[in-house]
């Protein structure tokens, strides 16, 4: 294959006018026009509502290339590009060739007749989808609705584009354009191959595997071609020849695998995978595959009805969070932040991420990683929170769209689930003239579920196709953010509905895939946008930067409910944190006490598209919230939790093994008072079942603790093996707690620069003890703990980069914030 690489920098012209800039490519206008200081930066400030004529204009982005006799000699030449946001005409050399209105599809269209040797030109026309989608809105028979937001572009629903590019409930209202992934010219004239997919079933008990291995390809002409498979490292090589007629074509190879290494999902065993290539005259394609069974098990039983995902016969119980786009500027999404953020999932024992329906197919890198690092993928289709259009041309868009990303993705070993959309089915009951007409737009909503699914079941037959999440399974409408008993939930109760957090004891969900608290970013990333003026949560800008309608209250009032109200500006930011871990702590820790009943959970979100004050774990800046190393004790896999679903009249202890082996060791339970004397100690020998939780011990909180209940509290700390596992828990809430003031102290060590030693000891207990470097990117392995008296404490802390300071220095740079008793 010979390659014309079209990537680079191309002008952008807003049509209409002769301002013409550089863009880079892969790219979007809004970068383009950032980078030439035509529009401030949307994430400052107030700036998102400055820049929203951007997305009301039309754009073209156009670029020279040249062509030589070696191109023009192909018998085809075609136009690769993997998404065009959105809607689009391409000309060549001013001759149209290819229009498009669907940014999840590939184009690959014949230019051949088009090109001349020499200096050739591309232009791609970029309708504003926000005008197109307004124009649809105008022409349905009958009204299509959809969410609205704070700052919003109407009718997302009816264009195929990143849905949350129209604003959301934590993200803001840019609407780009842009080109993403490869574009180049091909050449060829004995055959291109389009894709390479294949089905996998396990033969026997030995582990032998039968591939069936799928190549689409293209030809120009009517040919012979040898195709040839290999598997070096299994040492597989197959080869057939075949006539390739013209036009479109499918071969079939069948290879028989003998005792792979298996792929297992992160804490469960390896990622082992294989290259697999496949080769023809004038084409290449390789890709890496994994072996391994994945079920998810949906039975009827005495509860209702279960979801259990089992990789290679093991029940999973899945942790982990959902993911949006990493940036709401695609320019912006680099592989080091990819990197990152996957990687600080599994930091905080993460087995499974969520793709969520109102964002994007991710690039093959995510996925990659995602394979790498055992990263189970929850796949959405992209629709979100909306009903849809179902006449013919839109479902035509769809079926191209689905075919073309499960022919993409399917042999990814992470990918566990296909789901048709995000709360779709709980949309036809969000909106009046959908619940006055509601036989209308289930029809509709049956249609298009069913467009997707029937794409899915043909291409991917062995993978779990479900319908929507939350939901309770095919063909079953249940309300599944309130009903617990089966399938997926979305339990939104506590946010959405004002519950405590104590709500949480209420429902076992079989599988929570969205529950989530919000809180505001660090005092780093609040400065990122907002200047010190507008340091106060009811600053113009503070509000702006909060998305969701009532989030600051809800915040605000949630913190003065548990703990006592904070005083400067950043120690509320600090406050927000910590009351978002003690509401999803509180939900994570029950849930996980209650397998095998429910066998996941994923909270929403892991990350943030801007600054923003939002329910992540991580910050846009990519620094971990409180709850992010919450996280990776609440997901470890062996854990020691408390809880008290009686209002603090009894408090439970259970053990919870996610590992393969059962571990015996020692749990030693301290009731300290708020000075720090240890007023009992108990010790118990346990012993914790494979892949269970168990009960441990019961307290009577009247009888059975040394002091009044607001006095004192539980510390935990169990041996197994060579593990620490520590916990605490208070006998009432925080506020009402007499907790006494701390004299923390603390020296660092900067010997190394890639790595610091902090010491710290107190003299009275202290909770939620949180440690902030001011300005300097990195991450603690551990923090938001709790501080016992006359215990050294040893925290590393791993900036990003190496970071030379003296100890002095360090000392004046690190921050200390715990939960104070005024």
């Amino acid at each position: 294959m010979k390659l014309i690489d079209l990537s680079g920098i191309w002008n952008c012209t807003q049509k209409g006018t002769n301002k013409t800039i550089p863009i880079r490519i892969p790219g979007d206008n809004y970068t383009a026009l950032l980078e030439a200081e035509i529009i401030p930066h949307p994430y400052e400030g107030l700036n998102e509502l400055d820049v929203q004529w951007v997305g009301k204009e039309d754009w073209i982005f156009s670029r020279s290339f040249n062509v030589g006799k070696d191109i023009l000699s192909e018998k085809e030449i075609f136009l690769h590009i993997d998404s065009l946001d959105t809607i689009i005409d391409i000309k060549i050399n001013n001759i149209a060739i290819e229009s498009s209105d669907n940014m999840f599809i590939r184009t690959r269209c014949d230019i051949t007749k088009f090109l001349i040797e020499g200096e050739n030109e591309i232009k791609i026309f970029f309708a504003s989808a926000e005008k197109i989608a307004k124009e649809r809105a105008k022409n349905l028979p009958y009204e299509i609705p959809h969410t609205l937001r704070p700052v919003y572009s109407e009718h997302r629903n009816l264009v195929r584009k990143v849905q949350c590019h129209s604003g959301w409930d934590w993200g803001p209202c840019i609407m780009v354009t842009g080109i993403y992934g490869r574009i180049y010219i091909g050449a060829h004239s004995k055959g291109r191959i389009d894709y390479v997919y294949t089905n996998m079933k396990l033969e026997d008990q030995e582990n032998n595997w039968k591939i069936t291995v799928t190549i689409e390809m293209q030809s120009p002409i009517q040919t012979e071609s040898k195709i040839r498979v290999e598997m070096r490292e299994l040492d597989i090589f197959e080869s057939t020849k075949i006539i390739l007629k013209e036009g479109k074509n499918k071969v079939i190879i069948n290879l028989l695998i003998e005792n792979p290494e298996l792929w297992w999902p992160s804490g469960y065993g390896k990622q082992h995978l294989y290259d697999l290539t496949v080769t023809t005259p004038d084409d290449t394609l390789s890709k890496q595959i994994g072996f391994r069974q994945l079920e998810v098990v949906t039975e009827d039983d005495d509860i209702g009805r279960s979801m259990i995902f089992r990789v290679n016969g093991r029940d999973i119980f899945c942790k982990g969070a959902n993911w949006i786009p990493i940036d709401a500027l695609p320019s912006l999404q680099s592989p080091d932040r990819y990197e990152k953020l996957l990687s600080d999932a599994i930091d905080a024992n993460m087995n499974m991420i969520r793709v969520w329906g109102g964002g994007q197919y991710e690039l093959e890198l995510f996925y990659k990683l995602c394979d790498e690092k055992g990263i189970l993928i929850w796949q959405d289709f992209m629709f979100a929170c909306s009903l849809y259009p179902a006449d013919r041309k839109f479902l035509t868009s769809v079926e191209k769209e689905i075919s073309h990303q499960v022919k993409r993705l399917k042999d990814h070993p992470c990918i566990a689930i296909w789901c048709g959309d995000n709360e779709n089915v709980g949309a036809l009951n969000w909106f009046a003239v959908s619940m006055l007409n509601r036989e209308r737009y289930l029809n509709d909503y049956i249609k298009l579920n069913k467009t997707i699914s029937n794409v899915v079941k043909r291409l991917d037959p062995d993978r779990k196709w479900w319908p929507s999440s939350p939901c309770a399974g095919e063909d079953d409408y249940s309300d599944n953010w309130h009903d617990d008993s089966k399938g997926d939930m979305h339990y939104w109760s506590v946010w959405h509905e004002g519950k405590p957090f104590e709500a949480y004891y209420e429902v076992t969900p079989r599988f929570c895939s969205e529950f989530g608290f919000q809180s505001f970013p660090s005092l780093e990333t609040v400065k990122t946008y907002a200047s010190k003026d507008q340091w106060d949560v009811t600053s113009a800008v503070m509000e702006h930067h909060q998305k969701n309608i009532n989030g600051n209250e809800i915040i605000t009032k949630t913190i003065e409910h548990y703990f006592k109200k904070p005083g400067q500006f950043e120690e509320f930011l600090y406050l927000s944190q910590v009351n978002q871990v003690y509401a999803i702590k509180t939900a994570v820790e029950y849930w996980r006490s209650k397998r095998p009943t429910c066998m996941g959970v994923l909270y929403w979100q892991l990350n943030d598209l801007w600054p923003v004050a939002s329910w992540s774990s991580i910050e846009y800046t990519g620094k971990w919230k409180l709850l992010h190393y919450a996280a990776k004790k609440f997901y470890q896999p062996i854990h020691i939790v408390a809880f008290s679903k009686d209002n603090y009249s009894t408090v439970e202890i259970w053990g919870i093994n996610d590992t393969i082996e059962s571990w015996e060791g020692i749990l030693e339970l301290y009731f300290i008072d708020f000075s720090g004397q240890i007023l009992d100690n108990q010790q118990l020998s346990i012993k914790l079942n494979s892949e269970g939780a168990i009960h441990l011990k019961t307290f009577n909180v009247e009888k059975d603790i040394p002091f009044n209940r607001e006095n004192g509290f539980l510390y935990l700390s169990a041996k197994v093996s060579s593990l620490i596992i520590e916990n605490t828990f208070f006998f009432t809430q925080p506020k009402q707690s007499k907790l006494q003031p701390a004299n923390i102290t603390f020296e660092i060590d900067t010997t190394s620069s890639s790595r610091f030693l902090i010491r710290i000891i107190t003299d009275k207990p202290a909770f939620f003890v949180a440690l902030d470097f001011s300005d300097i990117q990195g991450t603690f392995s551990e923090n938001c703990f709790t501080l016992i008296p006359d215990q050294i404490k040893k925290i590393f802390f791993y900036p990003e980069s190496d970071c030379r300071l003296t100890p002095t220095e360090a000392q004046k740079l690190l921050k200390l914030f715990y939960l104070r008793p005024n």
